[in-house]
């Protein structure tokens, strides 16, 4: 990475540490509340364990990280050389995260300019890595945030839950769409729009919503250099299958990220998540 353009992140980035680590990028944690007791995300708490205490029904709420941890991340960057840092985010719709970040860029000790991206997980990574390749070039701040933009703007999110009920509880959907799903014992099928979360279509059963959603994204991808990630939630065995068929299905597939979720996301989403990223180069 350039030694003057630093670029920071958050956890729900999900992006792979030996890539952060190539690439530079620092990632500032949210915090996961279990019970009474609060966790850092990605070195605290396991998404297996968020995910066992949904299944049992256990509190879980989730948190922004606070200014002064931003603080102390922009001031410990910029100790480290950096003369400009991209501070690039998860949508403000979810979280207050890009918020309490542009509290603290105000009194870093080096310019910080703060995004906020309107995606999440692997859509929010390829964000930042669009970022830090730009800067790896010699690419100025203003370079770096019109790639993240770019990015941002080409990329589309879909995911699969099994029950609206998390999204529900932490009010991420509405309660009528919510209600509307369970009422009909429908299958819901998401997607990202404009920062927030939207239903996109209702599905009968389980195995009919995944089918479609490997369906939507090999239409996304069609006629492009993409990049993709699947997600999941305590469900490898579908995202491992879904990303095998991607990989016969995508003729144009660069790279492609299978990850679980962290506990911030998997928090609202529950067990069975199974979510696509699709991001043109």
């Amino acid at each position: 990475m350039s030694r003057h353009v630093a670029i920071v992140t958050d956890s729900t980035a999900y992006l792979p540490p030996r890539t952060m680590e190539r690439h530079g990028i620092t990632s500032v944690p949210l915090t996961v509340v279990l019970g009474d007791r609060a966790f850092e995300e990605g070195t605290e708490i396991s998404a297996r364990s968020l995910a066992e205490a949904l299944q049992k029904r256990r509190s879980v709420t989730t948190s922004r990280p606070s200014p002064q941890l931003f603080a102390e991340t922009y001031r410990r960057v910029a100790g480290a050389g950096a003369r400009e840092i991209v501070s690039l985010h998860l949508s403000s719709e979810f979280s207050g995260t890009y918020d309490a970040a542009a509290l603290a860029a105000r009194e870093a000790p080096v310019p910080v300019r703060v995004v906020d991206t309107g995606m999440v997980a692997m859509a929010l990574g390829f964000c930042a890595l669009a970022a830090a390749e730009t800067a790896e070039a010699g690419g100025t701040v203003d370079d770096a945030v019109t790639a993240a933009e770019k990015r941002a703007a080409g990329t589309s999110a879909f995911f699969y839950v099994d029950t609206l009920d998390y999204l529900r509880r932490g009010g991420r959907i509405g309660a009528a769409q919510a209600l509307f799903g369970s009422a009909l014992a429908v299958k819901p099928l998401l997607r990202l729009n404009d920062g927030r979360i939207d239903l996109l279509e209702k599905v009968r059963t389980a195995s009919r919503a995944i089918a479609r959603l490997e369906e939507i994204v090999a239409e996304r991808a069609a006629g492009a250099q993409v990049d993709i990630a699947v997600h999941h939630l305590a469900a490898p065995e579908r995202a491992s299958a879904l990303a095998e068929r991607l990989r016969t299905r995508v003729p144009g597939l660069e790279d492609l990220h299978v990850s679980e979720v962290g506990a911030v996301i998997g928090a609202h989403t529950g067990p069975g998540l199974l979510g696509a990223v699709v991001s043109p180069r």
